[in-house]
């Protein structure tokens, strides 16, 4: 590991790899670090994606294609099913991924495009100098370093630091953080052709229950929950409860716990010499709490303005306000939307989601996207959703 760098990545998931890997491939010196010893385990993700989007980013390779879907099921409280093709089941239904390769695919992509990789190197703080950040202090294998970058990017998760530290508000409020646990479970016969969700208050009060095939009786199933709701439920008990009632016989190979942002954007994605991107940047869907694509696209972008930004020799704020706009641009008209959506409908009993379900029984949704299915459900439902009407 040098003293300085072009660009230094502090994360190795999806955003960091990408980022990393479109810096790099213009020629420039990036160094990508990963506080854990491991890229991609472990797992905080349902694992679901969109084909087409992630084709934009790589071509998929069946290492790390667990199962792939046709569609979506969404359950009422009552059971009341409504059934969404793949082409319109939003960003998360297409492909259910195995993240602990997908991620190490990607870090290697990175790493054959020039980046250098470290793990278990975790930064600790960022270095501020005449009011830019020019590097982090990073400790690697029990040794503080310290390393300098024209621009540091926090691709480093819903705990990210790098943004606080540079100043910028981070906080989340627990009404903007979904608290969740997964079980990967086996040993089950569920469908392998649909993603399937459950909402209710008494499976996932304020939030959703999902259950995403992965091949041979298995599945990740999973809830998140708003984190205002977790001081009367513990995200793991709700979903030990479903396991154990809905498959007698299953078993349960692996437990994961964590948070997902559904905030919608920082208002603030940049300060002078610094970028952030995925969950880092509050940039996953704050109704479905999917974010692996928004990440992808926001690494892409924000690799490209890096790169013109270190060329023109200018990686001000005002410079690197680009990435922010071009990103809210493809983005932030349809998240502004879902969080309009998910206020909304956090606080519904299950009667009146129940109702919604049955209002559009009769729809045929497979030529129709999920903006479509809103579309109908507030036309259908005025008085129920009478806040929702100025989005459409």
């Amino acid at each position: 590991m040098k003293e300085e760098y072009d660009v230094i990545v502090v994360g190795s998931g999806p955003a960091g790899s990408i980022t990393a890997k479109t810096i790099a491939s213009h020629g420039l010196d990036v160094l990508m670090i990963e506080k854990r010893q491991e890229i991609g385990d472990p797992v905080r993700c349902a694992e679901g994606v969109a084909k087409l989007q992630l084709k934009r980013h790589i071509e998929p390779d069946t290492r790390w294609i667990a199962a792939e879907v046709k569609g979506s099921r969404i359950f009422a409280p009552d059971g009341t099913p409504v059934e969404l093709s793949e082409d319109v089941s939003g960003a998360e239904v297409g492909y259910t991924l195995e993240r602990k390769i997908f991620d190490r695919a990607l870090a290697n992509e990175a790493a054959l495009a020039g980046v250098e990789v470290r793990v278990k190197t975790r930064a600790t703080g960022v270095i501020i100098e005449g009011g830019y950040v020019r590097g982090i202090t990073a400790m690697h294998i029990g040794e503080e370093r310290e390393i300098r970058a024209k621009i540091v990017i926090g691709a480093d998760g819903v705990e990210s630091k790098i943004g606080r530290w540079a100043g910028i508000d981070t906080t989340l409020q627990p009404s903007e953080l979904e608290s969740g646990a997964q079980f990967l479970v086996t040993n089950i016969d569920i469908s392998q052709d649909f993603c399937e969700f459950y909402l209710g208050n008494a499976i996932a009060p304020t939030g959703y229950l999902w259950v995403f095939p992965k091949g041979e009786r298995s599945a990740n199933i999973g809830l998140a929950i708003g984190g205002d709701a977790c001081s009367k439920n513990r995200p793991i008990d709700l979903l030990r409860d479903f396991v154990e009632t809905r498959y007698d016989d299953s078993r349960i190979l692996e437990i994961v716990v964590g948070g997902v942002p559904t905030s919608g954007p920082l208002d603030e994605m940049v300060a002078d010499g610094l970028m952030l991107v995925g969950d880092a940047a509050r940039q996953s869907d704050p109704l479905t709490g999917g974010g692996i694509i928004n990440a992808m696209d926001a690494g892409k972008i924000a690799g490209e303005v890096a790169v013109h930004a270190i060329e023109e020799g200018n990686v001000s704020k005002a410079r690197l306000r680009e990435y922010d706009t071009i990103w809210r641009e493809k983005h932030g008209k349809r998240l502004k939307r879902s969080l309009a959506v998910k206020n909304r409908f956090v606080t519904m009993a299950d009667d009146d989601l129940n109702k919604l379900a049955y209002s559009v029984k009769d729809v045929d949704f497979s030529t129709m996207d999920v903006f479509g299915l809103l579309v109908i459900l507030v036309r259908r439902n005025p008085k129920m959703l009478w806040s929702l009407r100025k989005l459409f």
